[in-house]
């Protein structure tokens, strides 16, 4: 799967990118057939403080899942995120094999 990391409006330092590709890398655990994870990190609101926003978008064959969330870190944005999309890809595999 290629995976491509998106900061939008601020650099992402190493640390939160690879954070961020280690838990997209582990839909592949539930789904082996994921072409493309898109993540965009954005910076919502300044005056919320959960005003960071992470953004996953999953293409597979025929589809694209998607999950947005927004929490005070981007760690917990993207792991709700994930988690989301975890539940959508598990759904979507027992379609297919049904």
């Amino acid at each position: 799967m290629d995976i491509q990391v998106h900061s939008v409006h601020f650099d992402a330092d190493r640390k939160l990118i690879d954070f961020v590709n280690q838990r997209v890398e582990k839909l592949e655990l539930y789904f082996d057939n994921i072409i493309l994870g898109e993540v965009f990190l954005k910076l919502g609101n300044p005056s919320d403080k959960e005003n960071k926003v992470a953004e996953i978008k999953l293409a597979i064959p025929g589809k694209e899942l998607f999950a947005k969330k927004q929490c005070k870190t981007f760690e917990e944005a993207a792991d709700l995120a994930c988690q989301a999309l975890k539940r959508q890809v598990q759904k979507h595999k027992e379609k297919i094999s049904a």
